[in-house]
């Protein structure tokens, strides 16, 4: 059966609170299934210029002409509020609609709301290093706010195409105190893309009705992604030096080369992790920090090596763990010290040892890029066939050098 409800808007004045003007104050009373509800509309009539029976003010003046269009327009907006909450599949009381018309209903919120909101709730699902890089993309949104809006924060409802057009030129001339230049296009389009998730889960839950970044098209730069060959990996592995923290460095770089390990998952490592597989011999087994995904990889001769030679070292004992922790800042600046002992010209950084893996290690030598794949513990076949682009490129090299080679004989 089709439920029905009256409703209906009418106006009147607070005769019983007179000034000294012989004026009052102009209320709205909405009344829906005999419930009502009266909001003050902040405007006041002379009580002889105010008709009661016809509810609007008398006469042809041209004050009595601009009340009556207020009155006019705030009928129309509340027949609106009514109507959009009936569409909205709202239970519609006086007092709902009284709370849409004063926007009481819809908290307007802002860029630092979504952020809590985003950290806290969203925050669990996340690596403790990713929910750091979002941090650092809050930081530089807030600052970009401070510096163009002169304000600590800004209502997500004010976010627009222009605004992003004006975060992605901040960002491009920004340069953070860590940093020793300014902020590389990818690094740009990363914090970007993070507001874009923020945003987009702050128009999910309702908060903003248009999404800004409608007409934003992110310019990502493809870069090859560097590694080692393997006469540069061979040079760091019969590097000797009398310094024991380029040892230590040196080790742990040789370990991520022949497992593929990431510096994150390397330091949680500990002797829980080398498991006998399938096939009797023995794997390193955990998950990821970054993804959760678990990995499962056969330890190689020169994995075997390290893990023995730290399995009663000091550094190890002391906190249990399979390497020696060491921070990933103090890592890769030891690594600029190693490619300049090896002579190796090339930006050689922690992360190099998991893409040296992938290509020198594994493709190179013949391993299919689906085991490859499991063995990064990669969720999509995509993200390893980067590297097997980068083997490709590696192979025309060497069949162009072939192919002068025989031209010469």
């Amino acid at each position: 059966m089709r439920s029905t409800s009256t409703f209906s808007v009418l106006f009147w004045v607070h005769s019983t609170r007179i000034d000294k003007n012989n004026s009052a104050t102009i209320y709205a009373r909405v009344t829906i299934n005999k419930q009502r509800v009266s909001i003050s509309l902040k405007h006041k009539i002379n009580l002889n210029s105010w008709d009661s029976l016809k509810q609007k003010a008398k006469g042809s003046g041209e004050i009595a002409r601009r009340t009556n269009y207020y009155l006019d327009e705030t009928k129309s907006e509340l027949i609106k509020s009514y109507r959009d909450l009936k569409t909205e599949g709202k239970v519609v009381t006086a007092e709902l609609i009284k709370a849409r018309y004063l926007g009481e209903d819809k908290k307007i919120y802002s860029l630092k709301d979504i952020f809590k909101y985003h950290n806290e709730k969203m925050g669990v699902k996340l690596a403790p290093k990713t929910l750091c890089h979002y941090e650092t993309s809050q930081k530089y949104i807030l600052e970009y706010v401070s510096s163009e809006y002169k304000r600590e924060d800004i209502f997500l409802q004010d976010l627009n195409y222009q605004f992003v057009l004006g975060l992605e030129s901040f960002l491009r001339s920004y340069q953070p105190r860590h940093y020793q230049g300014k902020i590389g296009n990818n690094a740009v389009m990363k914090h970007i893309q993070r507001l874009r998730r923020m945003v987009t889960l702050a128009y999910h839950m309702e908060w903003i009705e248009r999404d800004p970044f409608v007409k934003f098209k992110p310019k990502l730069e493809k870069r090859e992604r560097e590694f080692l060959t393997q006469l540069e990996l061979e040079s760091i592995e019969k590097l000797i030096t009398p310094i024991e923290r380029l040892a230590t460095v040196r080790d742990l770089f040789i370990f991520s080369c022949y497992t593929g390990i990431s510096y994150g998952d390397i330091m949680t490592l500990n002797k829980e992790c080398v498991i006998r597989g399938i096939d009797g011999e023995l794997w390193l087994m955990a998950n990821r920090n970054k993804t959760g995904t678990p990995f499962k990889i056969p330890i190689l001769s020169k994995t075997k090596q390290l893990i023995a030679k730290y399995e009663n070292h000091p550094r190890t004992q002391f906190d249990s763990k399979l390497m020696p922790t060491i921070s990933n800042q103090k890592l890769n600046s030891y690594l600029k010290e190693i490619a300049d002992l090896c002579h190796i010209t090339k930006n050689l950084t922690f992360h190099m040892a998991r893409h040296t893996f992938a290509t020198t290690v594994t493709l190179t030598n013949g391993v299919p890029i689906e085991t490859v794949s499991k063995l990064l513990g990669h969720t999509k076949l995509a993200t390893t066939q980067i590297y097997a682009r980068v083997v490709e490129k590696k192979i025309s090299e060497d069949m162009n050098m072939l192919r002068h080679k025989l031209q010469n004989k």
